[in-house]
């Protein structure tokens, strides 16, 4: 994909995120910084999703760590241990509000 088209993406994936977290009903603040969308919850635990354009990588930055995705076969997969993007940022996200196993729509 071109760069634009990763931009689109990656935009509506930002989108996804902010909707879902919302519909959770989680208590959480969103700040979107060109490539960066920060979640911050209620305890000021925070939560950094990064869009590399020049990579084409997704990041997630975590208190469990930092991950980088790259589309392959239709999925955003860990370039490390080929773990999904949005099975990983659920974890994340239950973890950083006191709900590990949140079932997340993302």
């Amino acid at each position: 994909m071109n760069e634009s088209e990763f931009l689109d993406v990656t935009d509506r994936i930002f989108s996804r995120i902010e909707d879902a977290i919302d519909d959770a009903g989680l208590d959480a603040d969103f700040v979107t910084n060109g490539n960066v969308l920060e979640i911050e919850f209620d305890d000021g635990s925070k939560i950094v999703v990064n869009r590399h354009a020049a990579n084409q990588e997704l990041w997630i930055a975590a208190k469990s760590g930092g991950y980088h995705f790259a589309h392959k076969d239709g999925q955003w997969l860990a370039v490390r241990d080929g773990a999904e993007f949005f099975t990983t940022l659920r974890t994340a996200i239950g973890e950083a509000c006191g709900q590990p196993g949140l079932e997340l729509d993302i």
